[in-house]
């Protein structure tokens, strides 16, 4: 059975999750650290779980969800895995961040990208993958149909939607999928949002205020 670990990270209370399964082996999902202080956080679990890391995923490319990029590239070698799509938004970062007054470490860019099509394995669990844009140009989110979990990125938060002002956004795209893609989930699907607290399909369909299952 997958467990997960949320960690809260950065001024923009960025919500980093580490999955990992019986044998160690974990995934670092949207690493936020900013600073000693967040970095050590991180890895003190690491070290003291005694995982393994193995992938490094970003839903989206969004400053907030890549600060930590390169110090997971220089820790444990990890190139972070993404859609193609959102390289120009992870190139931006690096301009954009001294404008809010951010210190950023420019990403390392694998070479190789993620689709739809691909499956995240962890051991011998798998995590499918999702393509959801509107917040960002390609958004992906990760789905556990086994466990029905989906780590959602920036699409859907607890009574609320991703923001879809920035570069790239766009409104009617992301409730569209959001319909169409992740309200067609169960509704016992837990979200593992990327920012705030964790809510279900079921719940945001029938509260939400964006968007009505």
């Amino acid at each position: 059975m997958l467990q997960i670990k949320t960690f809260t990270f950065n001024p923009y209370q960025e919500n980093t999750y580490v999955i990992y399964d019986e044998q160690k082996n974990c995934v670092i999902i949207d690493p936020g650290m900013y600073g000693p202080a967040d970095e050590r956080t991180l890895t003190d679990f690491i070290e003291q779980n005694s995982l393994n890391p193995k992938i490094l995923l970003n839903t989206h490319c969004h400053i907030d969800h890549v600060l930590g990029n390169r110090f997971i590239f220089d820790t444990y070698g990890l190139y972070p895995q993404f859609h193609e799509g959102e390289l120009p938004v992870l190139i931006e970062v690096q301009n954009y961040a001294p404008q809010m007054g951010f210190r950023y470490d420019i990403s390392p860019i694998g070479e190789t990208f993620l689709t739809e099509e691909n499956v995240i394995k962890i051991g011998d669990h798998e995590l499918k993958i999702i393509f959801a844009p509107g917040h960002s140009p390609a958004h992906l989110c990760f789905y556990s149909e086994p466990q029905k979990f989906l780590i959602g990125g920036d699409v859907l938060f607890k009574n609320s939607i991703g923001r879809t002002d920035l570069p790239g956004g766009n409104h009617d795209l992301l409730l569209k999928n959001i319909k169409e893609k992740i309200y067609i989930l169960p509704d016992e699907v837990t979200i593992y949002p990327g920012h705030g607290s964790t809510t279900t399909i079921g719940f945001e369909k029938a509260t939400n205020p964006f968007i009505r299952g």
